[in-house]
């Protein structure tokens, strides 16, 4: 147990603070997503490390998400409210790759809740609209809404900062 901790902590940490943004919280479902790994491996089929990481990962993606709805802190934006928070945003496709990976990282853990958790499940997990509007107990098409407005206002952030630096 010792040795896939201090293997995997790290890893697993980063996947926690792409939905909980709270160090302490983020802390919390890591541990609590330690202890379900460490409870269920017994009974994993091990098809190779690759295929471990992954399922530690949505175990821990899975806890991180217990945890905003047992804290009621996902909720996802009407369409109407999007429109105001929203300005419309060039057309031109913002520069991520000008930004460094904890900025990048900051930016996005700066996005509403909703916002963000649909995004990370999108672009990070790989799950489908379908899987998250499942997972989340909402629409496809709020998934997508969601997703669609998340990176509209990455976008914008994103070129706001890279302007500002030249």
């Amino acid at each position: 147990m010792s040795q896939l901790y201090q293997q995997y902590a790290e890893e697993l940490s980063s996947v926690c603070y792409r939905y909980v943004t709270s160090e302490p919280d983020a802390r919390d479902v890591l541990q609590n997503s330690f202890v379900k790994i460490f409870t269920a491996i017994t009974s994993l089929d091990y098809r190779g490390e690759e295929a471990l990481r992954a399922w530690m990962k949505r175990v821990v993606a899975n806890e991180a998400l217990r945890f905003l709805r047992d804290r009621r802190k996902m909720r996802f934006v009407e369409h109407i409210e999007e429109q105001k928070i929203l300005p419309p945003v060039a057309d031109d496709d913002p520069q991520p790759e000008l930004l460094s990976p904890d900025m990048l990282h900051r930016l996005i853990s700066e996005l509403p809740v909703g916002y963000r958790t649909v995004l990370n499940l999108y672009v990070f997990e790989s799950y489908s609209h379908q899987q998250i509007a499942q997972l989340l107990g909402i629409t496809e098409s709020t998934s997508a809404s969601q997703l669609y407005h998340a990176k509209r206002l990455l976008a914008k952030r994103i070129k706001e900062l890279t302007n500002d630096k030249r």
